[in-house]
């Protein structure tokens, strides 16, 4: 969740810490609002006018999961109400909780709101305010007894600098994360259960425990529940004596079921637990094939890759039994052709998604083209990379042509004492979206410095393979613009113009 900042950015009373703590509130207090079916709003001091005085703005606001909310508007950013500036005031200034204010109800309003401080050591950082909605307002359930109870112990924990616990990883958590709705477990301080939910209770039956939770053990229970010869998840014993913060995953009967405990403290030490628990057996067996199609995905890559290259071995054998220079050479051409497409499967068989590093790829080509193309003339080459990601449904043509490109230009912009290639792209934002610019230059051949007729074909002659195949793909897969230009100081230019999908 988001934290509104901009009062906080040189406050002089802000020691350090203090923003990184209000962060780890503002993570970890969704469990509050749930709890204790209330909505949250978090309040910092800011400098008022002379008539009104110090007032307080919104940092944060929390709904709840578990209940309709009280703040149907978004106030974040927003000065308090003159109703609850007392109040929060009062808050800040003592470091104590301030009791429920009737004054805050108006003649038609059912909200019932508390304040308390947010400590960190023996300074007030922060006032949270918890807006009840009493709306049809009934004799209570023990599980929504058992509820409000946790929710003022963590917030009495709060306003003694007890909560959020550094230790706990609940605001950096994973996918499958435990809510207040998918179950909870309430540990007193020597591990045993004192409550379960019914959300709880059935996520248990699914493991294979029959018998009732409360009273025993949670250790034992689990204990019972596991194969020995299955390996356990080294924060598990934490998570079931409820000793420390911790979060732990539970896979028995092929049931997965993440937990993540909160030790509930008093001045005198911990006193008890909340175990917060979910089913994700589900969302694990879909992780599960996601990464057995990408494992799928990847070898076939890596295969095509290993055809793709016999491909190139065969070409290379028939290149060798050929008599004809020209026909040589067309082979050796085709064969280069095949090894670039091959190198960019080997490269999607190394990676977990479907788009390719380019500045990698294509600077270890880029110079293979040049220096296969030199046929051991001297030939430099500069590479300034800047083409980043791109889909790998792009990369196989981006490479082909960058390929052919550096060829043509090692083959009719150098000479016999070679010459100078480079390369370089950059990612612009316009209008219609992000493109990338592709230049590609050469310093051109001495006596014939800017003669290429075989890159720019005059009126009725007609191009050779390697233009038609960049013009196809840059025009065709590319969906953008080539075109040459002769430079300054020698050489050509050629320049590229693509759109990058946003996928």
């Amino acid at each position: 969740m988001a934290l509104f900042t901009d009062p906080l950015y040189g406050d002089p009373d802000l020691a350090d810490g203090d923003v990184d703590w209000l962060h780890a509130v503002v993570s970890e207090w969704q469990l509050i609002a749930d709890l204790d079916f209330a909505d949250l709003v978090l309040w910092y001091p800011v400098e008022g006018t002379p008539t009104t005085g110090r007032g307080f703005v919104a940092l944060a606001q929390a709904r709840p999961f578990t209940a309709q909310t009280s703040l149907h508007r978004d106030i974040v950013g927003s000065r308090v109400r003159t109703d609850l500036k007392s109040l929060v005031a009062q808050t800040w200034s003592t470091g104590e909780p301030a009791a429920t204010a009737p004054s805050v109800h108006g003649p038609d309003s059912s909200m019932r709101v508390t304040v308390w401080p947010v400590r960190r050591g023996t300074r007030t950082i922060g006032v949270v305010t918890v807006h009840q909605n009493l709306t049809g307002q009934r004799t209570p359930s023990r599980l929504e007894l058992v509820y409000r109870q946790s929710a003022t112990q963590l917030l009495t924990m709060l306003s003694r600098g007890q909560w959020p616990d550094p230790d706990d990883p609940g605001g950096g958590s994973p996918r499958g994360a435990p809510r207040v709705g998918d179950g909870v477990l309430r540990l007193r301080a020597d591990g045993t259960v004192d409550f379960a939910t019914p959300n709880a209770v059935s996520a248990f039956r699914r493991l294979g425990e029959t018998e009732s939770l409360e009273g025993r053990s949670l250790a034992r229970i689990v204990t019972d529940l596991q194969d020995e010869r299955r390996p356990v998840d080294e924060s598990l014993p934490l998570v079931l004596t409820g000793k420390a913060a911790a979060r732990a995953e539970l896979d028995v009967r092929s049931v997965n079921l993440t937990l993540h405990t909160v030790p509930l403290r008093n001045d005198e030490g911990r006193f008890g637990a909340l175990v917060l628990l979910r089913d994700v057996t589900e969302l694990r067996r879909r992780e599960q094939q996601l990464i057995g199609k990408d494992a799928t995905i990847r070898e076939i890559h890596h295969r095509v890759k290993n055809n793709l290259q016999t491909v190139g071995s065969l070409l290379r054998m028939q290149s060798r039994r050929m008599h004809s220079e020209e026909a040589k050479k067309g082979l050796e051409q085709a064969m280069r052709r095949v090894d670039t497409i091959a190198l960019v499967h080997e490269t999607l068989s190394r990676g977990l998604d479907q788009h390719v590093d380019m500045d990698g790829l294509l600077g270890r080509q880029f110079r293979l083209a040049v220096e296969v193309a030199g046929d051991g003339r001297e030939v430099s080459t500069e590479f300034g990379g800047g083409f980043g990601e791109l889909p790998s449904d792009l990369a196989t043509p981006m490479a082909l042509v960058i390929n052919e490109l550096a060829m043509n230009a090692v083959e009719h912009g150098t000479g016999a004492a070679g010459g100078h290639v480079g390369l370089v792209a950059r990612r612009t934002h316009t209008p219609a979206g992000e493109r990338l610019e592709v230049r590609l230059w050469d310093t051109g051949a001495e006596p014939h410095r800017g003669e290429r007729a075989d890159v720019v074909p005059e009126p009725g002659q007609s191009p050779g393979l390697g233009l038609r195949i960049v013009r196809n793909l840059v025009t065709g897969d590319l969906r953008g613009t080539i075109g040459w230009t002769a430079r300054p100081d020698g050489g050509t230019e050629v320049l590229i113009l693509a759109p990058v999908p946003d996928y």
